[in-house]
């Protein structure tokens, strides 16, 4: 069977509030699938081969390290695009989101050039937007819990991942956030995601099954991930 290969992008630059949670979840969750997992540690002194992963992963980091970690993401924009379009899989969270888009205007008016494989842009702004989220996910039945804690907007996305039902989208009173694309899934919501979500957990690896050309075994001993996420869930109401 073909080892699945994960490349955690920037582990030591973005992982604020234990983002790192989302790898180590995603790869307990494919080795009970039976499916071989290696995850890799790369960060701004090494080269990425994007053609070497199935997966990247970048999770949150400081204004000054995101700066750090864009310019050396922005030297592999091509193969970036190029693994997107190839359905490798991208699942980046919170301000990493940033880095993807054409651009990130800072608070202080000056202007960087992102990756731009998306046609969105990031303002920084004077406020935060900082507090627990409930949305309906497009991709699953069941709703998404996260958390967010943000001071910026993104503008111009041409489409949504999550509908909100209880918090902030792009920006305030905006209706969308996530963005989407083939196997890209990039949204602002922290948490981790996937172990605050577990059943859009169970989303990716059914998708990486499919990938990798294999059946995927549901399981019924769903554990404590699960209980907690039902358990969190009530203190949130659907309009």
């Amino acid at each position: 069977m073909k080892k699945f290969k994960i490349a955690h992008l920037y582990y030591d630059l973005m992982n604020l509030y234990g983002e790192n949670g989302n790898v180590r979840y995603l790869k307990r969750k494919l080795e009970e699938q039976g499916i071989e997992t290696e995850v890799y540690f790369l960060s701004i002194e090494d080269k990425i081969d994007f053609e070497k992963y199935d997966f990247y992963y970048i999770g949150m980091g400081s204004t000054d390290n995101q700066e750090l970690v864009l310019n050396h993401l922005i030297k592999y924009k091509d193969d970036i695009v190029t693994a997107i379009n190839q359905n490798k899989f991208f699942l980046v969270t919170g301000n990493a989101v940033d880095l993807f888009g054409l651009s990130i205007t800072k608070a202080s008016g000056k202007k960087l050039k992102a990756v731009g494989a998306f046609t969105y842009e990031v303002i920084e702004e004077d406020f935060r937007i900082v507090g627990p989220q409930y949305y309906k996910a497009d991709l699953i039945k069941h709703n998404i819990l996260g958390f967010q804690n943000r001071n910026s907007i993104l503008i111009n996305a041409n489409e949504a991942m999550f509908s909100v039902i209880d918090g902030t989208g792009f920006k305030p009173k905006d209706n969308n956030e996530g963005v989407h694309y083939n196997n890209f899934y990039g949204t602002y919501l922290i948490g981790p995601l996937l172990v605050r979500n577990p059943y859009l957990c169970d989303y990716f690896v059914n998708e990486i099954c499919t990938y990798l050309k294999l059946k995927y075994k549901k399981t019924s001993d769903k554990g404590f991930a699960y209980r907690a996420y039902h358990e969190y869930i009530k203190n949130f109401y659907t309009k």
